[in-house]
């Protein structure tokens, strides 16, 4: 294991909701001098910065915020980047540091250089455009009903850098994976799981990475290491991707999961068939009775079409979540009626960050609705587009309390509202649970709104 003891790193991006305290922490305990940079001032990090002020007060840990210095990353031993930084390839101060030869790394390739030798042949890692968070958690469920020792990561959130007691045998760890993630990992000479799970894939992340050209490359990266006897389960857009010889590979189309499941959807059903796949690939002698009786029990995740309130007959859909076309998508249609599939009862809200994705088919969706109630920076482009195909069916409402102000005065006695923003949340909202957190305090401060028992969120590894 590396010895960081005395060595001087610097960490790019504390982040809003915490991103970076896990490596922090991880690095502090082992003795290095940590500077954590980031470009917000420190009254918008102060949940994260309260979470390592032991260590900033202990002397351990020094802080420079509201932008980046360029001496914080060329006197630096170690750089540490927050895999949220974009096209980090043209990034000047991590230009800086390389020019210095000075090593950069991520969170995800300091774990993966910590995780026991035998750790790789117990690891599932699933990536993809849409669903791998569900996915991810549903694998989870599944191993530990079947009474099995589970360690979850990556991007749905926890750092299992913290929790080195976590992924020691026998414990299976699964891994979310996001496409910044393989991209370091690539760049780091690559890594692959004994299970991998891509999701699907379409467009997205144009913000990131530049190109979909560079963002297909990057989630390829999961199966190019893989060995002889692997398995590669390849969903929609992504079932022609290659794999090393030998990798058993498993393309899931066609294949909607059978068995009962309390999430609503066909996409929660291909969620599910993908999660049985995986969990039964990296634990072959788990009964498939408990695997699939844990899947059944799922409850789904917070800000996944999460049903977080109700009036009368009228629902209330939480899927803050839904950061791509596609997922809106998914969405709309698992509340379609089941005698018709017509959505004309769901009033729909829609818009946040611009990631440069195509939403117009999210603007068509006005035909198809009650109402298609438009937030946040790409909120003007949609409606636009969406009152030229659909006359009064679409509202610029700017934000989410006008949006749920607007659709509650339309909504009839059998209704849903669906926020399904398709769009990041990064305009109005430090993160998609805080626009969530918002959208479900609204809903539920209505007069008569009754909420349903609490759902499980992403959180820390367990």
């Amino acid at each position: 294991m590396p010895d960081y003891a005395g060595q001087r790193v610097t960490v790019m991006g504390l982040g809003r909701f915490g991103g970076g305290v896990g490596v922090v922490r991880f690095l502090a305990a082992r003795g290095a001098r940590v500077t954590v940079t980031d470009k917000d001032p420190p009254d918008k990090l102060a949940g994260s910065i309260a979470q390592i002020e032991p260590l900033v007060r202990a002397g351990v840990v020094s802080l420079a915020l509201g932008g980046h210095l360029e001496r914080d990353f060329t006197s630096a031993d170690l750089v540490v980047a927050n895999p949220a930084v974009p096209t980090p390839w043209s990034d000047p101060y991590l230009a800086a540091a390389a020019a210095r030869r000075v090593p950069v790394t991520t969170e995800i390739l300091l774990l993966l250089g910590e995780l026991p030798d035998d750790a790789r042949a117990r690891t599932v890692a699933i990536t993809g455009t849409a669903g791998k968070s569900t996915t991810t958690a549903m694998i989870a469920h599944a191993l530990a009903g079947a009474s099995l020792r589970v360690a979850v990561g990556g991007n749905i959130g926890g750092s299992l850098l913290a929790h080195p007691e976590a992924t020691a045998a026998p414990a299976l760890i699964v891994l979310e994976l996001s496409s910044a993630m393989l991209h370091w990992i690539g760049q780091a000479g690559g890594w692959s799981p004994r299970v991998a799970v891509v999701t699907n894939f379409s467009d997205n992340h144009a913000d990131w990475h530049g190109s979909i050209d560079h963002y297909r490359a990057s989630k390829q990266r999961i199966l190019a290491g893989q060995r002889a006897g692997d398995t590669a389960i390849l969903g929609p857009g992504a079932q022609d991707w290659p794999t090393p010889p030998g990798v058993t590979r498993t393309l899931s189309r066609d294949h909607p999961y059978p068995g009962p499941l309390v999430v609503p959807g066909a996409h929660n059903r291909a969620n599910a068939h993908q999660a049985l796949l995986a969990a039964s690939a990296l634990a072959p002698d788990a009964p498939p009775a408990a695997l699939a009786h844990a899947l059944a029990g799922f409850p789904g995740l917070d800000h996944r079409l999460a049903l977080v309130a109700r009036r009368g007959s009228q629902r209330f859909f939480n899927d803050s979540k839904c950061t791509t076309p596609d997922a809106c998508l998914r969405a709309l249609s698992a509340l379609a009626r089941p005698d018709n599939g017509s959505t004309a009862h769901v009033h729909l809200i829609v818009g946040g960050y611009d990631k440069r994705s195509d939403l117009s088919g999210v603007a068509q969706l006005a035909a198809v609705t009650a109402g298609l109630y438009c937030v946040g920076h790409t909120g003007p482009a949609i409606h636009a587009a969406a009152a030229a195909l659909a006359p009064g069916r679409s509202f610029l409402a700017g934000d989410l309390a006008c949006a749920v102000r607007l659709a509650t005065e339309r909504m009839a006695g059998d209704h849903d509202l669906l926020l399904s923003p398709a769009c990041a949340s990064w305009d109005q909202y430090e993160h998609f649970e805080r626009r969530g957190e918002h959208f479900q305090r609204l809903v539920l401060s209505l007069p008569g709104a009754q909420g349903p028992a609490a759902r499980p969120s992403t959180g820390p590894a367990s």
